[in-house]
């Protein structure tokens, strides 16, 4: 196995595909010459070309319409957006075309296309460029919201969402990509899309997350067990749609006690419906109220004033003795 980052494994899912499928087409800003802005398409032009790799104005609407074409021919697209917060230019597209052909056509046609975003802070970036909005395209019917949160899970995930028959939105956490390594196998690899992860068991208490915001949760987790004596459960998500509820429902049904952490805004974030389903299906389980730890209700401050907003590890440590005290 190799020690990849997150760009680089996500570079290999590309790769494979363009090899496996000559359907599969990539297109988007600056992903041929430039190599994409944070060079996760670096060398795939020059080894397909440009009509299997290929650039695009600054147009998101062309590109997400191009790709609605692209499938009805025959194709599969993987669309890029440069930043999640120029996304929104595309979302007459995803909403109108993506979301609902296969409805529309009475599965005639669908969309087996993807549309990679890199999305959230951390990388003291402008404005625009460090949105955590997922829960706009997880309200979304028709579509399939992943985000994975290290370089193997990327890797697998993307390659399983080339390989879906419907669309999928796939957030990559850019503060990731290039923060750390794991072994990724040589042989490719897929996740099933919609199953979660127990990356650590516990009895005292779930901690549920996702993308960027795993490490700091792992490492809360360490802290809790190595200065508190707190067994701590954590779950990745991996995508917000399909949900797992199964898998988080199993977890509170034994801890009794939930944290949920993400760095989109708390208004209508992920965690409301998180929790809301497991009022549903697990309230006569729950020893305390579950906390939330989350972004602000505002938009991302710049700069130096970016971390304070940013879920970490002493914000976790904090909700988590909050639900263990109640």
């Amino acid at each position: 196995m190799a020690m990849l980052t997150m760009a680089k494994a996500l570079n290999l899912a590309l790769k494979e595909a363009l090899q496996e499928d000559e359907k599969s087409i990539i297109l988007g800003q600056d992903v041929g010459y430039d190599e994409g802005v944070f060079r996760i398409t670096e060398g795939l032009l020059k080894e397909f070309g440009e009509q299997r790799v290929v650039d695009f104005p600054v147009a998101e609407s062309a590109i997400v319409g191009m790709a609605v074409g692209l499938c009805i021919a025959g194709y599969r697209p993987i669309a890029e957006m440069q930043f999640s917060g120029f996304g929104y230019h595309g979302f007459h597209q995803v909403e109108s075309h993506v979301s609902r052909l296969r409805n529309r056509t009475r599965g005639r046609f669908t969309c087996p296309m993807v549309i990679r975003m890199p999305y959230g802070g951390g990388i003291r970036a402008i404005e625009h460029h460090s949105e955590s909005r997922e829960a706009i395209w997880a309200h979304l019917p028709g579509l399939k919201v992943v985000i994975p949160s290290g370089p193997r899970n990327a890797r697998a995930l993307l390659r399983a969402s080339i390989l879906d028959p419907d669309p999928v939105m796939f957030y990559e956490p850019k503060a990731s990509y290039r923060a750390f390594r794991e072994e990724v196998p040589d042989e490719p690899e897929t996740m099933e899309i919609g199953k979660a992860q127990v990356v650590r068991e516990g009895n005292d208490a779930t901690i549920i997350s996702y993308g960027a915001s795993m490490r700091p949760v792992l490492e809360a987790a360490e802290e809790l067990e190595e200065d508190h004596n707190v067994d701590v459960e954590v779950i990745d998500l991996l995508s917000l749609v399909p949900l797992d509820r199964e898998t988080i429902n199993a977890s509170i049904r034994k801890t009794g006690r939930c944290v949920v952490v993400h760095e989109a805004p708390r208004h209508c974030g992920p965690a409301a419906e998180i929790i809301a389903g497991i009022v549903e299906d697990s309230m006569l389980y729950l020893e305390a109220p579950v906390e939330r730890v989350t972004g602000y209700d505002l938009v991302l401050p710049f700069f130096n004033n970016e971390l304070p907003y940013m879920p970490d590890v002493k914000k976790v440590v904090s909700a988590t003795r909050k639900v263990l005290s109640f």
